[in-house]
């Protein structure tokens, strides 16, 4: 057992080193008026970077557009990699090469994604608005009405992969069974997937959201690499705006109590989704 401890004790001192530490720091930044050009000039300031930061219209914009872009993303992604794992589960040929191809956007590093769809879908010098202008299609991507909804379709693209491969480990794993017996008593595709499929598969689409959620609020390549928040303020997320706050202007106490207030409201959504789910769970064995 001893043994055990000194294994253990030199491990934990490195987890609290290289995470512990971070998180208090930061905590005692957004306490404090700490500015990148003048750290000879720190003053305690309590709770007023969340005050300010909570009453921003900036930061009330950037969450904003934030949670839209993740509810956007992941239902989509969540639609799209259902289907395409049930369609990838029942075929029969050619299945490991599919899957394959399927599954390679989600290893091309996200920053390459955006600059790579930046230049795709350029208006003027894109291939895609190129090919779109030839059939008479004019659509301007990254402007004021399109830029947050195209980043959203981005994200798809390059996640929705991610979801087919949660659905497809979780539809493999089911029983067959039911489903056996849903082919016997004459059952319908629909009925049986709303039924007994969807049921059955509702932990790992919970933790799939979660997981996607988790990763979408964190979006900033895209950001960066394309529209920069822009036009005017129409795609800056809470990862952008926290890195113009802190690295750009330098208030790095400011930052730092957008990032909690982000981490409070992730907590939130989490809590809330998973009494949800339970809730959804549980009725019908109430019934």
């Amino acid at each position: 057992m001893q043994l055990k401890h000194k294994f253990v004790l030199p491990l934990a001192l490195v987890l609290s080193a290289v995470m512990l530490y971070p998180v208090a720091f930061s905590a005692w930044i957004s306490l404090h008026d700490y500015r990148l050009t003048r750290l000879n000039d720190v003053r305690w300031v309590g709770l007023d970077n969340y005050t300010f930061i909570a009453t921003d219209p900036g930061f009330l914009n950037a969450m904003g557009n934030t949670i839209t872009f993740v509810i956007g993303a992941v239902t989509l992604e969540l639609v799209l990699g259902l289907g395409l794992a049930i369609l990838l589960q029942r075929l029969v040929r050619f299945q490991n090469f599919i899957r394959s191809t399927l599954l390679a956007p989600m290893f091309i590093t996200p920053i390459a994604v955006g600059l790579m769809f930046r230049f795709l879908l350029n208006s003027e010098l894109g291939v895609i608005s190129h090919y779109l202008g030839e059939v008479g299609i004019s659509i301007d991507w990254f402007g004021p009405q399109l830029a947050l909804f195209s980043i959203i379709l981005i994200d798809v693209w390059q996640w929705t992969p991610f979801m087919v491969l949660m659905f497809l480990a979780g539809l493999e794993s089911l029983p067959k069974a039911p489903f056996e017996a849903a082919r016997i008593d004459g059952a319908s595709a629909w009925l049986t997937f709303r039924s007994v499929t969807l049921p059955m598969l509702r932990p790992v689409i919970t933790v799939a959201i979660i997981i996607r959620a988790l990763d979408a609020f964190k979006v900033f390549e895209y950001v960066f690499a394309i529209t920069r928040g822009g036009p005017g303020d129409a795609t800056e997320t809470i990862m952008y705006y926290i890195y113009q706050a802190g690295f750009r202007f330098f208030r790095m106490g400011e930052a730092a109590a957008a990032a909690f207030l982000l981490i409070v409201v992730i907590l939130v959504l989490v809590i809330a989704l998973v009494k949800a789910t339970k809730s959804n769970t549980k009725a019908p064995n109430d019934v």
